[in-house]
């Protein structure tokens, strides 16, 4: 009898663009699949799904995927991504990135982004280092440790994605790990069903890189440090406070509701138009 094929091969090009470039053991894989599966829970077709990435690891996403795909330039997803919104508002924009990707050379179009709440769902993939060109240290480095352009140590603090995302104005901000796959799908569902700007940041690993630096062990030491460092914020009010240091919290940090930006912009044309 012939197997059936797993959700995920449906929406994948398998015949063509594989293998792919990931590391053996990397987490960004385990993120394509959860947003594949959210995709074919909510029942969305490829035709209507962009999915729009920059440069890095993660941004090589969309090239394994047969929906409509934009691979484009370093720190800009979020530049074309407002673009493909606004002259199609009915799409539903995906925009794949790196912490280096999206909060360094790209950090102007991600404040920007937040703050205009166009309905663009971000997915954030934090390994707290450039993987792809060499593991220099990133926005996200954690103080004092390791990088090819850090050897004795990053004496920069690193940015809180979350509280950053939530001071420019995001109205939904959520944060899951590759280690916690069953929540991370529910997150990037959720994500996907808010109207406005969305950012999910996932706690991934480069144990290629980042963790042969640190001496942080392999993927499966890495996402174990996920499992002990993560804490629902459901449960995060019955710990005491002394346990919360050095962990970080997980689940939906912040939502509320915002009037989104293409629906205020036909606003503005109607009433430029005398039909307002």
């Amino acid at each position: 009898m012939e197997r059936m094929p797993k959700v995920t091969h449906h929406y994948l090009r398998t015949k063509k663009e594989f293998p792919n470039v990931w590391c053996a053991g990397c987490g960004i894989g385990i993120v394509l699949g959860a947003i594949i599966r959210a995709i074919d829970k909510l029942k969305l077709s490829r035709d209507e799904v962009v999915m729009i990435s920059g440069i890095g690891c993660s941004s090589r996403m969309p090239v394994y995927v047969d929906f409509n795909t934009l691979h484009t330039t370093h720190g800009r997803p979020l530049a074309f991504g407002t673009g493909v919104k606004l002259a199609k508002p009915s799409l539903k924009v995906i925009i794949i990135t790196g912490d280096g990707d999206a909060l360094a050379i790209g950090g102007n179009h991600f404040i920007h982004a937040c703050r205009r709440n166009i309905d663009l769902t971000t997915i954030l993939i934090n390994n707290q280092t450039y993987g792809m060109t060499g593991g220099q240290f990133a926005p996200t480095t954690p103080f004092m440790k390791m990088g090819t352009t850090a050897p004795y140590g990053n004496r920069e603090r690193a940015f809180d994605i979350a509280k950053l995302s939530i001071a420019a104005g995001a109205p939904f901000v959520a944060r899951g790990t590759v280690y916690h796959v069953v929540q991370l799908e529910k997150l990037v569902e959720q994500a996907l069903l808010k109207n406005g700007f969305s950012l999910l940041e996932v706690i991934s690993h480069c144990h290629t890189l980042y963790g042969r630096l640190n001496k942080e062990g392999g993927p499966v030491e890495m996402m174990k440090w996920q499992k002990q460092h993560a804490i629902p914020i459901s449960a995060a009010g019955k710990v005491p406070p002394e346990k919360l240091r050095g962990k970080f919290l997980t689940g939906v940090l912040w939502d509320i509701e915002f009037p989104e930006y293409c629906e205020e912009y036909d606003k503005v044309i109607a009433e430029a138009q005398g039909n307002a």
